[in-house]
C-alpha cells in the first residue's frame, strides 16, 4: 500500500509540475536595428517611453537591450523571448496593429524614419546555459556578446567543450556569464552557430580576463584535446566575433 501511495505521489508532483515546465520560453530573438543618421538617440527614447511596453502589453518578455561601446554604425541591440515562434508572430502581428504603436511610430518619424534596417535571429537556450542575471548589478560592467562559427559538424563538439570545460575555465579567470544559445531547428546557422552573452567589470578587466584564459595550461590542453578528435580546429579561420556592448537605461538587465 505505501508502494502504491509513494508512486501516486510522485504522479501527483509531477503533473503539478509539468505546466510549468510547459510556460518555460523556448524560443528568443536577437534583433540588431542599424539608426539612421542623427536618430539613435529618438530610437532609444521610442523605446524607452512606448515600445518596451506595447512589447510587454502584447505577450513579449523584454529580456535586455544594448549598444556597442564603439558604435560606429548605429546599433541597437536587444533579446526578446516568447513562448514559441507561433506565439511570436502572435505578438507581433498584434503589436504592429496596436493604434498606440502605429501614433508612436508615426509622432517618431515626422523628419524621418528611425531604422534603416533590421536583422533578426531566432535563438533557443543551449541546455548549459545558466540563469539570465547579473550578480551584484548595481556594480559596474560591462557585457560581450560572442558569436562562433563550427566547422562543418563540429557544433556538437564545440558545445560539448563548452559544457565541460570552457564555461568552468572562464569563471576560473573572472568572466561572468549571462546566456548561452544556438539558432533554433531549421533556422539559417542551426546546424553551425552559438552566440553568448558573457560580462566582466570593465572593458581592462575583459583583457585580462582573456589574456589569463588562453594562458591557461588547462584550456591549452583542453583546446588540443578536442581538436584533435575532432581532427582540426571547431571554428571556421576568423569564425569568432566579439563585441563589447553597454546596457541602455531602459533595460531590465542592466
Amino acid at each position: 500500500m505505501k508502494r502504491f501511495l509513494f508512486l501516486g505521489l510522485m504522479l501527483v508532483g509531477l503533473s503539478s509540475i509539468a505546466p510549468a515546465a510547459e510556460k518555460a520560453p523556448q524560443c528568443f530573438e536577437l534583433r540588431i536595428y542599424y539608426a539612421a543618421e542623427g536618430k539613435l538617440d529618438a530610437l532609444n527614447s521610442r523605446f524607452r517611453d512606448h515600445t518596451i511596453a506595447l512589447f510587454t502589453r502584447h505577450g513579449m518578455t523584454n529580456v535586455a537591450y544594448w549598444m556597442p561601446v564603439e558604435n560606429p554604425q548605429r546599433r541597437f541591440v536587444y533579446l526578446l523571448s516568447y513562448p514559441d515562434l507561433a506565439a511570436r508572430e502572435a505578438s507581433w502581428k498584434a503589436f504592429q496593429a496596436d493604434p498606440e504603436w502605429i501614433a508612436a511610430k508615426a509622432a517618431s518619424e515626422t523628419s524621418g524614419t528611425l531604422v534603416e534596417k533590421v536583422e533578426s535571429r531566432f535563438l533557443t537556450l543551449t541546455d548549459f546555459s545558466p540563469d539570465m542575471k547579473v550578480d551584484e548589478a548595481g556594480a559596474p560592467h560591462i557585457f560581450e556578446m560572442r558569436t562562433y562559427t563550427a566547422t562543418p559538424g563540429n557544433l556538437p563538439h564545440l558545445l560539448d567543450r563548452f559544457r565541460r570545460h570552457t564555461l568552468a575555465l572562464f569563471s576560473k579567470h573572472g568572466m561572468k556569464h549571462f546566456a548561452y544559445f544556438t539558432p533554433l531547428p531549421g533556422q539559417p546557422g542551426a546546424e553551425d552557430t552559438l552566440v553568448y552573452f558573457i560580462y566582466h567589470a570593465s572593458p581592462e578587466a575583459r583583457e585580462a580576463s582573456f589574456a589569463a584564459f588562453v594562458a591557461d595550461p588547462d584550456w591549452i590542453k583542453v583546446k588540443a584535446d578536442s581538436e584533435t578528435a575532432a581532427g582540426g580546429s571547431l571554428t571556421i579561420q576568423d569564425g569568432v566575433k566579439s563585441e563589447l556592448l553597454k546596457a541602455a537605461d531602459f533595460s531590465p538587465v542592466k
